[in-house]
C-alpha cells in the first residue's frame, strides 16, 4: 500500500508536498517498527483540494478498505525552521498568538550513519520527561527510512505545555546540546502547527474534535 500510493499522489491537484511514513512501536520514539500504523503527511494549496482528495480519491478508498481506525487532522503552520529533503515545505499561516489552543509539533531529521549508535543510545534518556509531561496529548515516532530518516509527531494541550517541556526539561536541553556538539544530523526541521479540525479518532487518545473545544471552528 505504501508503494502503491506514489503514482496516485504524484500528480494530485493542489498537493504541493507529501510523505508516506511508517511508525515506531508504542507512543514514543522507537527504532522497532509498528507494522499496524502508517501516516500520510500532506501540504495543500487550499482546503477544498484536500477535502476533494479525502472524499473521492481512489487512494483513500483503498486505504479505508484496510483500516480498523483512522484519524485526519487539519492544521495550519505557525513556524518551521530547517529543511526536509532540501527545502522547507511548510509556509506559515501568520496566525495570531496561539494562546491556549492545542499545538502540534513535527520534528524531522536525517541521522548521520556514523552517529546512529550515539543517537539511539540517548533516545530513552531524552524521552523520559516527554512521557511524564502533563500537557502532552499524544506522540508517535514516524519516519521514511528506518533508523536513519526519523520524525516525531506530538500533540500538546497548549503552547505553555510545550514550552515547559522544551525549556524546563534538563534531558531535553541536553539532547539539544548533544545535537549541536556531536553533529548528529545531516538535515533537520522543527515545525509547529495549530490544529483546527479533527475527523475520526485515534487509539482512544484523540476522541474526535472535542479536544479542540471552541478552536474546532474553522477560521480564515
Amino acid at each position: 500500500m505504501m508503494q502503491y500510493a506514489h503514482p496516485l499522489l504524484a500528480n494530485c491537484g493542489g498537493l504541493t508536498f507529501y510523505r508516506l511514513l511508517g511508525s515506531g512501536r508504542g507512543l514514543g520514539f522507537n527504532p522497532l517498527p509498528d507494522w499496524s500504523v502508517y501516516s500520510l503527511l500532506q501540504v495543500w494549496e487550499e482546503e477544498e483540494a484536500a477535502q476533494h482528495f479525502f472524499d473521492r480519491s481512489e487512494l483513500m478508498q483503498k486505504y479505508r478498505q484496510h483500516v480498523t481506525e483512522s484519524w485526519t487532522l487539519y492544521m495550519r503552520n505557525v513556524s518551521a525552521h530547517g529543511k526536509w529533503a532540501g527545502s522547507n515545505p511548510f509556509k506559515p499561516a501568520h496566525l495570531p498568538d496561539t494562546g491556549d489552543r492545542p499545538i502540534a509539533v513535527i520534528t524531522r531529521a536525517n541521522i548521520r550513519p556514523n552517529k546512529m549508535y550515539q543517537f539511539w543510545k540517548f533516545v530513552p534518556t531524552s524521552e523520559r520527561p516527554l512521557r511524564e509531561s502533563p500537557g502532552l496529548l499524544y506522540t508517535k515516532g514516524i519516519g521514511e527510512v528506518p533508523l536513519f530518516q526519523m520524525a516525531t509527531f506530538s500533540l500538546w494541550k497548549d503552547f505553555e505545555s510545550l514550552k515547559v517541556f522544551a525549556y524546563e526539561s534538563s534531558e531535553h536541553r541536553e539532547a539539544i546540546k548533544k545535537t549541536r556538539v556531536l553533529n548528529w544530523y545531516s538535515e533537520e526541521l522543527f515545525s509547529r502547527f495549530v490544529p483546527y479540525r479533527s475527523i475520526g479518532s485515534w487509539a482512544d487518545v484523540v476522541p474526535s474534535s472535542e479536544w479542540l473545544g471552541d478552536n474546532g471552528h474553522k477560521t480564515e
